[in-house]
């Protein structure tokens, strides 16, 4: 079929198309994000930009076997650093001529906060290390593509839900205290919480089944061991913690 100007509408040019993820965690008491060392390819120079940078995981979608996004995101996870996350959520999209240089560039981004516990990771294809870091750490690299900004998204859009979720819980082992709860919001935060008004809201909504075990605080005094409603790991509360 021609055009008008006598082209091929089968020769047109067509963007890249990816896909992004920002996984997060709480490592050493700190808000960390997982990050990945593109591989040196001298071979594969023009086609494999950034080389030797740090960056998200991602990558260009398969369309032989991405059935979607999502599915996408999750491959590329599995095969970049061995991480199964249990799930993902959309961020935002990101597109123009200028973010890869090998042409005109549209990306999908997720994000995702999950445990660190039992994660061995493992450098896949393209890949020369993959490790955590420290969320202020890795907001200070030159990252590939423009993952800085990716990631400074991930990070609002993950402080923002926190304040009006249940998520953070889903770091912690199957039984924990609230104290324990409450730290790990505080360092997705990066802010103290008031003990009481925080104890108040976690009981309030409805998401907490306290156990029959205590456990002893380092002050020594005897602490309740809570766990999570089983089908309640997305509790939305009715205000944020700024109210």
């Amino acid at each position: 079929m021609k055009t008008k100007k006598g082209t091929n509408q089968a020769d047109r040019s067509y963007p890249l198309l990816s896909v992004d993820a920002v996984i997060f965690s709480v490592i050493n008491d700190q808000l960390s994000v997982l990050l990945v060392k593109r591989a040196t390819i001298p071979e594969e120079k023009l086609t494999y930009p950034f080389q030797g940078r740090w960056a998200l995981v991602g990558g260009v979608i398969d369309v032989g076997q991405d059935k979607s996004l999502e599915a996408a995101a999750m491959r590329k996870l599995r095969e970049k650093t061995n991480v199964e996350s249990p799930y993902l959520e959309q961020l935002q999209s990101f597109g123009d001529a200028h973010r890869d240089p090998r042409k005109w560039s549209a990306t999908v981004a997720y994000f995702a906060l999950i445990p660190s516990d039992g994660v061995a990771l493992a450098e896949g294809r393209g890949v020369e290390q993959a490790r955590w870091w420290p969320i202020e750490d890795a907001m200070k690299l030159k990252l590939a593509f423009d993952h800085n900004a990716i990631l400074q998204a991930g990070v609002e859009r993950l402080r923002a839900k926190v304040e009006y979720t249940s998520l953070p819980a889903n770091l912690l082992p199957k039984e924990f205290t609230l104290t324990e709860l409450q730290h790990i919001y505080e360092v997705i935060l990066g802010r103290p919480l008031e003990q009481s008004a925080f104890r108040k809201r976690m009981l309030a909504a409805d998401f907490l089944i306290e156990g029959r075990k205590i456990r002893q605080s380092s002050a020594g005094r005897p602490a309740a061991l809570y766990r999570v409603k089983p089908g309640h790991e997305a509790v939305f509360f009715p205000r944020t913690f700024y109210v």
